[in-house]
């Protein structure tokens, strides 16, 4: 029998509320550098994941990290908290920040993407996205939107945004506009607090916020997919130390070598990370 930390009640009743412990007798799957759904799955199965750690690097303990991206090898990194909120530049070997742009007190900084040569910075709940130099850091421009912002992404097509629900918000990139939204559902339900994204192909990564748990969500439906359990990263003594809100939030992708990046909110270290396919959760019966 191979035990597995896998959310099943949690994610299928309670909306990815918590992690269970659960056993399975069928052989782990093969491990896969990018997870999408196996063409052999039933519909309405979710496939779970766990975070093989293939390197790990500092990060500033300080960082109440609230979007992750990598570019050029460079990470790009929106923090949160009023007062401590900026954009930065990090050097991912070190986690050095090489270079930051700090955000009045009165914004609380969120998710972070890259369009072209622009960052976009959105904010919790002060309505404002803001623009910035890709080299420079400088400021270039401000979007404004209606309700609060939680994670961003950029699918070299549409940003897509959200605000903490279950509905995920695609906007034009050069305008800010709405242009569509889906509902993220895990086999029927929504599925609430979707925090930081990443966009991957035709998937979007979603942390959850409270939870060490990442969604793998369908663009093309919202349905959830696949889950990562990644409640093992840190050791007993390193959560022991943080806050209940300090978990795991910060997603970024390396296509080259089809690897993620993740961390979490003040946590000191930066996980380069393979996600392994090691269960099922077969659809409801009936």
């Amino acid at each position: 029998m191979l035990r597995l930390r896998i959310a099943i009640a949690a994610l299928i009743v309670a909306c990815l509320a918590g992690i269970v412990a659960a056993q399975s007798s069928t052989p782990s799957p093969t491990p896969t550098a990018t997870p999408t759904p196996s063409a052999t799955l039933v519909p309405g199965s979710i496939e779970i994941f766990a975070p093989e750690v293939l390197a790990t690097y500092p990060h500033d303990p300080t960082a109440y990290t609230q979007g992750l991206l990598l570019h050029d090898g460079y990470l790009y990194e929106s923090t949160g908290q009023r007062g401590k909120s900026d954009v930065r530049q990090v050097e991912l070997q070190t986690g050095e920040v090489l270079q930051q742009t700090a955000m009045s007190d009165i914004y609380f900084g969120e998710g972070l993407a890259l369009v072209d040569d622009r960052l976009i910075q959105i904010t919790w709940q002060e309505q404002h996205a803001f623009v910035y130099d890709l080299e420079t850091l400088t400021p270039t421009g401000l979007f404004t939107y209606e309700g609060e912002g939680w994670g961003l992404c950029y699918d070299d097509d549409v940003l897509w945004m959200s605000d903490g629900s279950a509905t995920l918000t695609q906007r034009d990139p050069a305008t800010f506009e709405i242009i569509d939204q889906i509902d993220v559902t895990a086999q029927g339900n929504p599925v609430t607090k979707l925090n930081e994204l990443e966009c991957v192909g035709d998937m979007i990564y979603a942390n959850i916020y409270l939870q060490d748990v990442i969604v793998l969500i369908d663009k093309a439906t919202g349905v959830v997919t696949g889950a990562v359990d990644a409640s093992n990263l840190l050791t007993a003594d390193e959560r022991s130390a943080l806050f209940s809100d300090e978990v795991l939030n910060g997603i970024a992708y390396n296509a080259e070598d089809e690897v993620f990046y993740i961390t979490g909110k003040h946590w000191p270290t930066l996980f380069e990370v393979r996600f392994v396919s090691v269960g099922v959760i077969p659809p409801p019966a009936g």
